[in-house]
């Protein structure tokens, strides 16, 4: 219990009432249910095959699959209707790609903000230091606010193919004793898609929450006005601006003694003038 108090007293929490922080939390468990929902799925369709000869059917036949979705490996056996034979076949199409490059991106985000969160947390001093800890976090925010969209988009479309590829009507019309009239084939039933369905949900939610975050992030860099106050100059623009003041400085007194050098001659030199004027008015005087 100590322990736990001394960590909350070295953090600084109340970051996670603000939007900034709030948003970081909310990032981090809406990639937890991102990934979880895609990358944990898996799925069974079954259909029935039923032959002239009854011994020779099969009214259950289980076709499962799963995450990454590469179902031209999903191999299942069902009857030829023609004595003891059966046939191996395969699923169509491997949507691995987009479920992969889904999933990376969650938990790629999740880990950012985790990290983030704690940086806010316990570094908050050294995240305010300068400018660059804001500046990364910002671009690091656009890109993976651009990443979203579209990783959600392509998995949007790669779930509607798999759901075409495991189609239990679909999937009869591969079997070739399907093809033979006197043979029934049908579904019995297909796989649920709430799962996956809720995972492309999450995506353009995390869309979301990383694209509104961007303004927030932005407040904190030196290019927003409020960032630009909060961070003073660097020490090399505080010695370039301290050199040009002392040059200003030199300049203005050597001007103001030049100025005062030029009285000072201007004054001898009218004394001389009026000097040499006053000899002829002494000499009229005589």
């Amino acid at each position: 219990m100590e322990t736990a108090n001394q960590i909350m007293s070295l953090g600084t929490f109340q970051v996670l009432k603000l939007p900034l922080g709030f948003i970081r939390v909310l990032q981090w468990l809406f990639a937890i249910f991102a990934f979880a929902t895609c990358g944990g799925y898996s799925g069974q369709l079954r259909v029935s095959v039923d032959c002239i000869n009854k011994s020779d059917s099969n009214l259950s036949i289980g076709i499962n699959f799963a995450y990454p979705f590469r179902l031209n490996r999903v191999e299942f056996d069902v009857p030829m209707c023609e004595g003891r034979r059966q046939e191996r076949l395969y699923l169509i199409g491997d949507f691995s790609s987009s479920a992969e490059f889904f999933v990376t991106i969650a938990v790629f985000s999740f880990l950012y903000s985790l990290l983030a969160t704690v940086v806010y947390i316990f570094f908050q001093n050294k995240y305010r230091e300068n400018n660059r800890g804001p500046l990364i976090d910002f671009i690091v925010t656009v890109v993976f606010s651009f990443m979203w969209l579209v990783s959600s988009s392509a998995w949007a479309k790669g779930l509607s193919d798999v759901k075409a590829a495991t189609d239990p009507d679909e999937v009869v019309l591969l079997m070739s004793a399907c093809k033979v009239q006197t043979n029934k084939c049908s579904s019995v039933y297909g796989p649920r898609w709430s799962g996956l369905n809720t995972s492309v949900v999450f995506g353009y939610l995390n869309f979301v929450l990383w694209a509104g975050n961007i303004w927030f992030v932005f407040k904190e860099t030196g290019w927003h006005k409020e960032g630009a106050a909060r961070y003073p100059a660097s020490s090399s623009e505080k010695q370039t601006t301290a050199f040009n003041q002392q040059v200003y400085n030199q300049g203005t007194f050597d001007q103001s003694g030049g100025a005062f050098t030029g009285t000072g001659d201007f004054a001898q030199s009218e004394y001389s003038q009026v000097g040499n004027y006053g000899g002829p008015i002494s000499y009229t005087n005589q």
